[in-house]
């Protein structure tokens, strides 16, 4: 894995929970700038999920086993979204909170990603 990549996103994760957080600390539902900042998430994870399958197909493999580490991609790449779908559902601050709960189970997924691939 390429470990800038998994920091990156990790990173990038934690600073939209932090960001969601403060709009639900305000009362607020999430608005259009969170959805741009989930996106740009979302494309690091998804930008992970390819880099991961794209060392599989090289014949790379992880410690863990490659359907773990595979399963754990495919759910890094749909936390995000799966977050931003539910806060669009519910229109108050509670929305907010969704999100930042999907962006700090992305930032333990890409801890548990590291590990999986060996690091």
């Amino acid at each position: 894995m390429l470990d800038a990549l998994t920091i990156a996103t990790a990173v990038c994760a934690l600073l939209l929970a932090a960001w969601c957080g403060v709009a639900f600390a305000r009362h607020e539902p999430t608005k259009d700038w969170h959805f741009i900042g989930m996106a740009v998430v979302s494309l690091l994870a998804v930008a992970q999920l390819v880099v991961g399958v794209v060392q599989l197909a090289r014949g790379q493999s992880p410690e863990q086993g490659t359907v773990l580490f595979v399963s754990y991609l495919l759910g890094a790449a749909a936390c995000v979204p799966a977050a931003g779908f539910m806060s669009l559902a519910e229109r108050t601050r509670w929305g907010s909170m969704t999100v930042l709960a999907g962006g700090v189970v992305l930032a333990v997924l890409q801890v548990r990603l590291y590990d999986i691939w060996g690091g």
